[in-house]
């Protein structure tokens, strides 16, 4: 099937690695045009060498609320023309509600969820007819995870802006949609594996409850956000998209 993405132009936050690398190989391998965004300027100088010119990349932190006009202008400057956005929302701390400081859900509020808002509202501001955004949350939307209560508690409230987004943007033919990764092979998820102190036990307890009995690989996350950002999924919109290879028992 033809996703119909040559000479589509896409944002791309947390390019430079984990679910928004693997996003951005497969849009560029389907002929799309690329600004990758990240904090790492080396990070993201690597993801360019191996991408090529298919790519800009963009240093910037989606706290930062001078970032979706920097990111809109680097697609305007390079192509002349922006389609859309997988907007990344990064990790917040592990830790439950009691140890959690206002510190931490201050930071991750502003990072995690204003950022994600901010993003959306102003790429969606500038998408036409056609234009299509992706936020990658979490399965912590539909189901609480253990010792995650920053993503328990602002991810769901991410899932209904997405939501409440794709009402007000789909009269101007803009689709908004949201991704419900499970336990992808990531650096993120490795992390979140060691900080148990036994990381081959902690990956065996998870993937236990996942039907497929693994984890998934992040090219088949990849796969699934291009569909879902792609003209082929047009009329796909104010969905939640699990990958999660059936961990989720909800509906």
């Amino acid at each position: 099937m033809d996703l119909e993405l040559r000479d589509r132009v896409y944002v791309v936050t947390g390019g430079a690695r984990g679910l928004g690398r693997a996003t951005a190989d497969c849009l560029v391998a389907e002929g799309a045009g690329v600004v990758l965004s990240g904090r790492g300027a080396d990070s993201l100088g690597k993801a360019r060498a191996e991408l090529g010119d298919a790519v800009e990349t963009v240093v910037a932190d989606n706290a930062d609320p001078t970032t979706p006009a920097r990111l809109i202008a680097a697609a305007r400057r390079r192509w002349g023309r922006l389609d859309g956005a997988l907007i990344s929302v990064g990790g917040p701390p592990k830790g439950p509600v009691s140890d959690i400081t206002d510190e931490q859900w201050s930071a991750a509020f502003e990072s995690v969820f204003l950022g994600a808002v901010r993003l959306a509202r102003d790429i969606g501001a500038e998408l036409g007819d056609g234009g299509s955004l992706a936020l990658v949350l979490s399965s912590s939307v539909r189901a609480p995870l253990a010792d995650m209560a920053i993503s328990n508690g602002l991810r769901p409230g991410l899932a209904m802006v997405a939501k409440t987004l794709a009402d007000e943007l789909g009269p101007r033919g803009v689709r908004v949609n949201g991704l419900l990764p499970g336990r992808i092979g990531t650096e993120r998820v490795a992390e979140l594996d060691a900080a148990s102190g036994d990381p081959a036990a902690a990956r065996e307890a998870v993937i236990s409850t996942i039907p497929l009995r693994r984890y998934g690989e992040p090219e088949e996350f990849g796969r699934a956000a291009a569909f879902l950002l792609s003209p082929a999924s047009s009329f796909v919109s104010g969905a939640m998209l699990p990958v999660d290879g059936g961990m989720l028992r909800s509906l």
